[in-house]
């Protein structure tokens, strides 16, 4: 056919499922409106093959006929909107093979490696194998989370879509989240919301590594957390000593750390209902926050925050904030894991 050379394997649109005689037909058609069948044809094509090219991009959509003196002329469809749905279906199909192939590769090496270490370099392996082991996760997700960004995975990032889909199929998900990742108030905010979906987070003053572990059976972390190079490299850990003894880490953080909830707090203190902002300064106060970071999150000024906390002390009669997060886990203000943990100072 005329104006379509090479429509055969090199023609893009039959990338989106055109056959080669379409591809060129509608090509055609963008540029001859209402043609003729006879038209799109050169001297050496077959009649027929131009009317069941037509036929088809009508049916598809890709196309009109309009009936007009005895004949049949036809018009190409806007290419944004006839293509764009076929575009937007073979980029999904696209993203879903890509992840096949992750999962295929995780299985692969699996079956044909039984080394307790594999290591993987470069960003792109590292965020393929963590994305993998979590969409394969089938009891419990476990992880340390790092106040420090990383070019690989950032505390952000280990909280998106992927953890709702692993807990919409049942997993567990655990977390140890350094305390400097709630001076972050949009990191606050996200960790806040997880909480309410029902991931467990436990907060503590410093982590020794980013990890991720996975029903017990495989681990992710950097080989030299101390360095965030060009070309990251990190370990990937399966069943063995150094499993067992990645997860016992992790356990012992996560025992050790105070708990975060949505509030941070329980609502009720001592008989009273606590004011919703109160609520929220004493769960930060809670998990050791300075005043100035409070403030930051909470989106007030610093003296507000200093203002509240001095009303609190002088309701519960403590003397130190100290005092005041006695009382708080005493009182029943805070979860039952610190409540009677620690004496008031003075008393």
């Amino acid at each position: 056919m005329p104006g379509a050379p090479g429509l055969a394997d090199d023609s893009l649109l039959t990338l989106l499922g055109l056959g080669p005689e379409e591809d060129a037909v509608y090509r055609l058609l963008v540029d001859r409106p209402d043609s003729e069948p006879a038209a799109l044809a050169g001297p050496g094509d077959a009649p027929d093959g131009v009317d069941r090219a037509l036929g088809r991009l009508v049916e598809r959509g890709l196309a009109s006929a309009e009936h007009r003196d005895g004949t049949v002329r036809y018009r190409a469809a806007s290419p944004v909107l006839a293509l764009g749905p076929l575009l937007e279906s073979r980029r999904a199909a696209l993203h879903r093979v890509e992840s096949l192939v992750g999962d295929l590769a995780e299985r692969h090496r699996s079956a044909q490696s039984h080394a307790p270490v594999e290591v993987l370099s470069g960003v792109l392996a590292i965020r393929r194998r963590l994305l993998a082991m979590q969409r394969q996760a089938r009891h419990e997700v476990c992880s340390f989370v790092p106040s420090v960004v990383t070019q690989v995975i950032s505390a952000e990032e280990s909280l998106d879509e992927v953890e709702t889909e692993a807990m919409a199929r049942g997993v567990v998900i655990r977390a140890v989240v350094e305390r400097g990742c709630l001076e972050r108030p949009e990191m606050a905010r996200a960790l806040a919301h997880v909480v309410t979906q029902g991931q467990r987070i436990s907060v503590v003053e410093e982590l020794p590594v980013k990890m991720v572990l996975v029903d017990r059976a495989v681990a992710l972390l950097p080989l030299d957390p101390e360095r965030d190079e060009p070309e990251p490299v990190a370990l990937v850990v399966h069943r063995s000593g150094l499993l067992t003894s990645l997860q016992s880490l992790f356990e012992q953080h996560f025992a050790q750390g105070r708990r975060l909830d949505a509030d941070g707090v329980d609502g009720s203190a001592g008989g009273r209902e606590l004011d919703p902002i109160d609520r929220q300064i004493v769960a930060l106060l809670h998990v050791g926050l300075t005043d100035a970071a409070m403030a930051r999150q909470l989106g007030m000024g610093h003296r507000t925050v200093q203002r509240r906390l001095h009303a609190l002390m002088e309701q519960v009669g403590a003397a130190t904030r100290f005092q005041l997060g006695w009382h708080a886990a005493r009182a029943g203000w805070l979860d039952g894991e610190t409540a009677n943990s620690v004496p008031p100072q003075g008393a």
